[in-house]
C-alpha cells in the first residue's frame, strides 16, 4: 500500500504547467546539474583567460624594453681575444604580428670559467640556430663581430637553469609571488639586507640554490611603479661584469619585485665609513680597483650602448663589491635613457645631495656629464674616506669638493689621504687620482672627460690630460677659462708639493 500511495502522490498533477510531480522533480534535478556544469565551465574559461592575459601582458602594464639597445661598432677584433660580451639576437614575441629580431646583450667574463659564465649569462631561447655577436667592454666602448654560439651551452651555464616561466620579453625570468615568498622565507625580517626610498631588499635563495637579492617595491603607484619600469628598461638587456645583474622580475596583482644577483661583500660606503670595519680597512689598491670597475661600467652605459643610460644616482652605497673586490653598479631606479640625437634632457632634479652635478641641480638639464661629476665625488670620497657632505666637520670642511680644492691650493695634498689607510699611496698615485677627480668635478660640464678617457687614465694607458694642458696654454684669457684653469693650477701645486716633499726627505 505504501508504494502504491507513493506512486499516486508522484503521479498527481501540480499547479506548475499541470506537470506531474515526478516530472517536475526530474526537471529540477537536471537544471541543477546543468547549473553546476555551467559554473565549472565559466571558472575554467576564466582561469584560461587569466593565464593567457599574463602571457600577453599589455605594454601599458609591463615595461616595454627598448629594442634600440645594441652595441656600437668601434672596431673589429677577434672573438678569441675578447670573449667577454655577447649580443644574442632572438625573436621578439612582445607583438603579435611582428617577427622582428630583438638584440639581447649577454656578458660572459671567461668562457673557461663556469662561475663567471653563470654570473653573466641570462638569456634562454629554445630555438637551436642562434646568431650572435661578440664584443668586449672597454675604455672606448665595445666591438661587435659575428660568431657562432650554442644555445644549449648558455642554458647549462645560467643560474636560472631549472626554473620555469621564461619571460616573453626575451631576457630573464618571470618569477611568481610564490617563488619569491619561498626564496625569502615569506619576506622574513632577518633576510632584509637594505632599504630604499621605494622598497626593501631581501636576501633569498631560489629553488636551484642560487642566492639572489629581491627588491620589493612598497607599492605599485607613483614613483615606485616608475622606478620599476625604469630599472627593467634600463638594465633588462644590458650585460657587463661591473653592473649588478637583473635576473628577472615579478608582476602579480599589486606586487612589483625585481630579482638581482646577490653580491655578498657589502658596498663601498660600508667599507669606507665603518659598516664593514670588522673585515678590516679597504686598501688603496682595492679602492682603485673598485673605482676602475665603476668607471668601466659607466663608460659602457654612456658610450657602448644605444640609447645611452644616465644612472643619475652614482654614490658609494650603490657600488656593490664582490669577493674579489670588483665593483657592481646597482640601483637604476632613477636612470634615464638618452638617444644619440639628444645632447641632454630636462627632468626633475633627483639624486643624492653632495653627488649631484651643479649644472643639473641648477637647471634640470641632464646628460652623462652629471654621472661623471658624481664619479669624481666618489673618487674623492675613496681617496679621503670622507662623506661628500659632513655637517659634523668645521664649516670650511663640510663640502668635500670645496675642502679638497682648498687643501690642494694650500699645498697640503698629503693631508687629504684617508687616515685609516695603513699603507699610504705613493705621491705619484695620489696625484694621479686627484687629477682625475678634479677634472671630473670641473664646474664646466663640457670640460669634464669622457668615462672611457677616465678608464684609460686610471689604467695608466694615458697621461692625465696632457693634451688638455697644451690646449689651455694656447687659449686667450677670459673669465670662464680662468675659472676652468683652477683644476690645472691644482695639478702644478700638487707637483710642487711632491718636489718639496722629496727635498725634505733628502
Amino acid at each position: 500500500m505504501s508504494s502504491e500511495s507513493l506512486n499516486a502522490e508522484l503521479s498527481k498533477k501540480t499547479s506548475f504547467l499541470g506537470l506531474k510531480l515526478w516530472v517536475l522533480i526530474g526537471v529540477s534535478v537536471g537544471a541543477f546539474i546543468i547549473l553546476i556544469l555551467c559554473i565549472l565551465s565559466a571558472w575554467i574559461m576564466f582561469r584560461r583567460r587569466t593565464r593567457r592575459s599574463i602571457d600577453n601582458f599589455s605594454l601599458s602594464q609591463i615595461p616595454n624594453v627598448s629594442k634600440d639597445i645594441r652595441i656600437d661598432r668601434v672596431g673589429a677584433q677577434s672573438v678569441n681575444d675578447h670573449p667577454e660580451s655577447l649580443c644574442l639576437t632572438v625573436p621578439d614575441n612582445s607583438t603579435n604580428n611582428n617577427s622582428e629580431q630583438t638584440p639581447v646583450h649577454l656578458g660572459i667574463s671567461k668562457l673557461s670559467d663556469p662561475d663567471n659564465i653563470s654570473q653573466s649569462s641570462s638569456i634562454y631561447h629554445h630555438e637551436r640556430g642562434c646568431s650572435s655577436h661578440s664584443g668586449e667592454e672597454g675604455s672606448s666602448g665595445t666591438v661587435r663581430k659575428q660568431s657562432s654560439l650554442s644555445c644549449a651551452g648558455l642554458v647549462t651555464a645560467s643560474p636560472l637553469v631549472g626554473l620555469p616561466e621564461i619571460s616573453h620579453l626575451g631576457w630573464g625570468h618571470w618569477f611568481t609571488l610564490r617563488d619569491l615568498e619561498f626564496a625569502t622565507n615569506r619576506f622574513a625580517a632577518e633576510n632584509v639586507i637594505g632599504e630604499g626610498g621605494y622598497g626593501i631588499v631581501y636576501r633569498g635563495r631560489l629553488v636551484n640554490g642560487t642566492e639572489v637579492a629581491v627588491k620589493k617595491l612598497l607599492n605599485n603607484l607613483g614613483q615606485a611603479e616608475k622606478e620599476f619600469r625604469v630599472e627593467v628598461e634600463a638594465i633588462g638587456h644590458v650585460r657587463h661584469k661591473n653592473l649588478v645583474r637583473l635576473l628577472g622580475y615579478c608582476i602579480e596583482g599589486v606586487h612589483r619585485m625585481l630579482v638581482y644577483e646577490y653580491v655578498n661583500n657589502g658596498n663601498l660606503e660600508q667599507w669606507l665609513h665603518g659598516g664593514m670595519c670588522h673585515h678590516g680597512t679597504l686598501t688603496w689598491e682595492a679602492r682603485m680597483k673598485v673605482l676602475l670597475g665603476t668607471a668601466k661600467a659607466l663608460a659602457y652605459l654612456h658610450e657602448a650602448i644605444e640609447p645611452k643610460v644616465v644612472h643619475r644616482d652614482i654614490k658609494s652605497s650603490n657600488i656593490l663589491i664582490d669577493d674579489e673586490f670588483n665593483a657592481k653598479v646597482s640601483d637604476f631606479g632613477l636612470a634615464k635613457l638618452l638617444d644619440s640625437g639628444e645632447s641632454h634632457i630636462t627632468t626633475r632634479v633627483m639624486g643624492t645631495f653632495g653627488y649631484v652635478a651643479p649644472e643639473y641641480a641648477n637647471t634640470g638639464l641632464l646628460n652623462e656629464k652629471s654621472d661623471i661629476y658624481s664619479f669624481g665625488v666618489l673618487l674623492l670620497e675613496a681617496v679621503t674616506g670622507r662623506d661628500p657632505v659632513d655637517y659634523g666637520r668645521p664649516a670650511n670642511e663640510v663640502n668635500l669638493v670645496e675642502w679638497l680644492k682648498m687643501m690642494v691650493g694650500s699645498r697640503r695634498v698629503e693631508e687629504v689621504v684617508d687616515p685609516n689607510l695603513e699603507v699610504k699611496p705613493t705621491t705619484r698615485a695620489l696625484k694621479h687620482a686627484l687629477l682625475v677627480a678634479l677634472r671630473c668635478v670641473d664646474p664646466d660640464a663640457e670640460k669634464r672627460p669622457k668615462m672611457s678617457q677616465v678608464v684609460r687614465i686610471l689604467e695608466g694607458d694615458e697621461h692625465p690630460f696632457r693634451e688638455d694642458r697644451r690646449n689651455r696654454k694656447s687659449r686667450s684669457i677670459s673669465i670662464e677659462i680662468e675659472s676652468m684653469k683652477e683644476s690645472m693650477d691644482m695639478e702644478n701645486k700638487v707637483g710642487d708639493s711632491e718636489s718639496k716633499f722629496s727635498e725634505t726627505n733628502h
